[in-house]
């Protein structure tokens, strides 16, 4: 692929591509504490379900098979923790994220689940993972691949860490393919997300932000042609909740 233009959008502002980066840090940064929260507000709990077939599609052997995930920009640990709870005994999770304070809060999470031993916390770069290559058997990034500026490079990222046979998965939010459903989509998230982000997290910014993000991301189509130059093959997406969301998978074969 070639290089992207050197300014890009962040949200319905246009700001040089470099400095995406440390405004989504920003971001993320003031909402830790939070995040979790939030999603079930913004979402009405409905997030529990997206991740939860996520996790299915993962579908980590049950039993003493090794196995070995790398979950990207899920520094609270919540889509590590499912994918070790429906593996076997020989399942492990890697999370890599660039925001420290979401990584705090994933490593005190696991020391309360006790899963030490089994959820490794990572500080680095979706476009510069600090791992070797074909390291993992499965990779993921929920809500997160947005936020990166590069995501042609961060792809590309994923297919080098995959060991060959190697599943990519992405959920992420999506265009919205309902009649009625987009209206009233758009009147929730431009007027109640950034309120709730107001009056919970204290950062109503951050929220006005993420929606946004979300209108700027393209769509599954468009989405899959980039997956797919990274070098994927069996590029495909689902969605879900009428296109609220979609996942999106593609294997290094």
């Amino acid at each position: 692929m070639t290089e992207p233009p050197r300014d890009t959008h962040f949200g319905f502002r246009t700001v040089d591509l470099d400095a995406k980066q440390g405004m989504v840090d920003d971001v993320f940064r003031s909402v830790a504490r939070r995040y979790d929260l939030m999603n079930d507000l913004m979402s009405g709990g409905l997030h529990r379900a997206w991740k939860d077939a996520l996790v299915t599609a993962v579908n980590p052997p049950r039993g003493e098979q090794p196995f070995r995930l790398i979950d990207v920009a899920g520094g609270t640990g919540d889509i590590a923790f499912r994918v070790i709870a429906a593996g076997g005994t020989e399942t492990r999770a890697t999370v890599c994220d660039i925001n420290g304070e979401m990584l705090a809060v994933g490593r005190e999470r696991a020391a309360e689940r006790g899963l030490d031993a089994t959820v490794a916390f990572v500080e680095g770069n979706a476009e510069a993972l600090p791992f070797p290559d074909r390291s993992f058997d499965a990779y993921t990034i929920a809500f997160g691949i947005r936020n990166v500026p590069r995501i042609d490079a961060a792809l590309k990222e994923a297919f080098r860490v995959l060991k060959l046979g190697g599943h990519f998965l992405c959920l992420e939010f999506s265009t919205v393919d309902v009649p009625g459903l987009d209206t009233l989509y758009d009147l929730y998230s431009f007027n109640v997300i950034p309120a709730l982000g107001r009056s919970v997290a204290g950062d109503a910014e951050a929220y006005r932000y993420l929606v946004e993000s979300i209108r700027r991301f393209p769509k599954p189509s468009d989405f899959a042609a980039v997956i797919a130059a990274a070098g994927f093959r069996r590029v495909g997406a689902q969605p879900l909740t009428g296109g609220i969301v979609a996942l999106h998978s593609g294997w290094r074969l």
